[in-house]
């Protein structure tokens, strides 16, 4: 059975950004962490990265000299899967692809002693398909941090099929433990936090296609007190790379919604990191500047693509993508894969920015009041169609003057 305390010794595999990230939550808790990547270099380069992050923090007076000593020693790096042989918890973090994540869970499944735990830090992959590699199911689940890493709060703990209470248990604590919120959630595509955003996203791009511009929609929803606008987002997390797994799919136009996107993929804006994307960005700065060449491309996308430009009004923009998240979230409690209402809102807040004086998407909607929301909501679907079809929950929650939380 595994327990909180049985959980002495953490692997970690993958020395991107995440897997960096990912050592330190550990370290920094007081864990030995065993750092494996099959890249001798990215090692070695991940150990200086660390080593700079405590170095700042020595700076800025947050530890001292002695602690950022014992932090980096916790951490022993190997490019041989046998030095994992006594792990407790091993979370694998390398990039998002399926066969990849199999291959290494069946050699972590070999190498691994048989009360080890083995966690995915996938994003939206299928937990029960990872585990599916292994002899073990009922020892696999999802450990998704969010980016980056040693700086975000939200941890989601998630489920899988075979995943026994006691494991989830012992992660959960462990989450806390390294100072996250740790939320379970049910294995389904996007889990909690990306399924909704995947909503609220869709209508950050059809405003735009009907006629608001990306800056415009980034200042509405900065003015609702969002941490920052979807738009600005994409240019954090890199315009790229819904646009290369499109080119990867064969489907490298996609549907309208991916256009703008697209071009600007194509003149290699890819946001933040290439100094362009739908924002400029002055060298060695993060700070996002309004092109208005973006907002031009935008109509001459929208107009290639049939629409007729209208004013859409900034409490327009909110609405669709607030309730957006909203309609979504009530959709994933009726299925299950959310605990809890106050759960949702934990992700959001922790994860995504949401304004913390708003409580979450879902106190929010207790806010308007749910018969308000479901009006609102059918009045988009009226309009809009089959993608504001209110979830079952919402409507049975309205018609009753009942809220989500209480």
């Amino acid at each position: 059975m595994a327990s909180f305390e049985d959980i002495k010794q953490v692997g970690v595999i993958g020395a991107g950004t995440m897997g960096r990230g990912i050592v330190m939550n550990f370290v920094n808790a007081g864990y030995p962490v065993v750092w494996l990547d099959v890249n001798g270099e990215m090692l070695e380069k991940g150990l200086v990265e660390i080593a700079n992050v405590y170095k700042r923090s020595v700076a800025q007076q947050r530890f001292d000299e002695a602690e950022a000593q014992a932090r980096v020693q916790r951490i022993t790096t190997t490019q041989d899967y046998a030095a994992l042989a006594d792990m407790d918890l091993v979370v694998e973090a390398v990039y998002e692809n399926m066969d990849l994540k199999k291959t290494i869970f069946a050699e972590l499944d070999k190498a691994v002693k048989p009360s080890g735990i083995l966690a995915t830090n996938t994003s939206y992959l299928d937990i029960d398909e990872i585990a599916s590699a292994t002899q073990r199911p009922a020892q696999v689940l999802g450990l998704h941090f969010f980016s980056p890493a040693h700086i975000m709060k939200l941890l989601e703990v998630v489920r899988g099929k075979a995943t026994d209470q006691d494991v989830l248990d012992a992660c959960l604590a462990v989450g806390k433990k390294i100072g996250k919120e740790a939320v379970l959630a049910g294995n389904c595509h996007g889990f909690i936090g990306n399924r909704m955003l995947s909503m609220y996203s869709r209508q950050s791009r059809e405003v735009v296609l009907e006629g608001a511009t990306p800056w415009q929609v980034d200042q509405a929803l900065q003015g609702f007190g969002m941490a920052m606008g979807p738009y600005r987002m994409y240019d954090v997390v890199g315009v790229d790379l819904g646009w290369r797994s499109r080119q990867l799919a064969g489907v490298g136009r996609g549907e309208p919604i991916v256009w703008l996107d697209n071009r600007l993929c194509e003149m290699e804006r890819f946001g933040q990191k290439s100094g362009h994307g739908f924002y400029r960005y002055e060298p060695g700065s993060r700070q996002a500047i309004h092109d208005p060449e973006t907002d031009m491309m935008a109509r001459e996308v929208a107009e290639e693509a049939g629409y007729t430009a209208r004013d859409v009004a900034d409490e327009e923009i909110v609405q669709r993508c607030i309730l957006a998240l909203v309609n979504e979230g009530a959709r994933i409690l009726d299925e299950g894969f959310a605990e809890s209402a106050e759960d949702i809102d934990r992700v959001y807040r922790f994860g995504y920015g949401f304004p913390a004086e708003r409580g979450g998407p879902m106190t929010y909607a207790d806010s308007l009041g749910l018969d308000v929301v479901l009006q609102q909501i059918r009045e988009l679907e009226a309009r809009q169609g089959e993608f504001w079809k209110p979830a079952a929950g919402l409507v049975k929650r309205a018609e009753a003057g009942e809220k989500f939380i209480g």
